[in-house]
């Protein structure tokens, strides 16, 4: 019952990691330039993501521009990309996996193969988890050296966004999850072969009790 309800906080942290791939992937705020310049009511808030870069105005005013152009990008977009995109994709796999490998629910068969369907989806958890915490890393790392070049003018200095800081903790939901159902597995089988049923721990003595029986009968 416990490993049960272990697995469901794990399925709970596995949602909220999806949901929080999912939402940095698509957020325009990786990048977050403030511009206020000498009026206040002139101030604008530069924005760039993976997909689109936005610039929003104090007056209220917001517009996008979308990023056609995949060579035109440098390389640490073009693999944040891919990589959230996979990060996404395997993390839905996890969740579909998880679903039926979790024991409270009656899909997946028998416990063994319960057993081997939940670690499968933990699996997806650790990669997706991976592959989100790639891009986000490299992608605050080439913001903190671009704002401690003293070549970049100040008005080219960026600051890491909320979608990074999304990236980063959803992927440690991940990670967590991931951790939670691999380990239960692990467990649940260890104890089978640590603890073997009775029926193969003592057939010997059940024979020879049987025996001993039977030689009484004769007598």
């Amino acid at each position: 019952m416990a490993s049960a309800g272990l697995q469901f906080f794990a399925f709970i942290l596995a949602l909220l990691g999806v949901f929080g791939a999912i939402t940095a992937t698509l957020l325009p705020n990786w990048k977050v330039n403030a511009d206020v310049g000498s009026n206040i009511i002139t101030a604008i808030t530069q924005m760039q993501g993976l997909w689109m870069d936005c610039t929003w105005y104090s007056t209220g005013m917001f517009s996008c521009t979308l990023k056609y152009s995949v060579l035109s990008l440098p390389v640490y977009i073009q693999a944040a990309r891919t990589t959230m995109v996979l990060s996404c994709i395997l993390s839905a796999f996890g969740i579909c996996i998880s679903t039926v490998g979790m024991k409270c629910t009656k899909l997946g068969g028998d416990r063994d193969t319960k057993s081997y369907t939940s670690f499968a989806g933990g699996v997806c958890f650790i990669l997706a988890g991976i592959f989100e915490l790639i891009p986000t890393s490299w992608y605050t790392r080439e913001i903190i050296s671009n704002f401690l070049d003293p070549t970049v003018p100040e008005s080219s200095k960026n600051e890491p966004g909320g979608a990074v800081y999304i990236g980063f903790i959803s992927a440690g939901f991940l990670f967590i999850a991931g951790v939670i159902f691999c380990t239960s597995c692990f467990k649940k089988q260890q104890g089978a072969w640590i603890y073997p049923t009775k029926q193969q721990q003592f057939p010997a003595t059940q024979q020879e009790n049987n025996a001993g029986y039977n030689l009484k009968d004769y007598v």
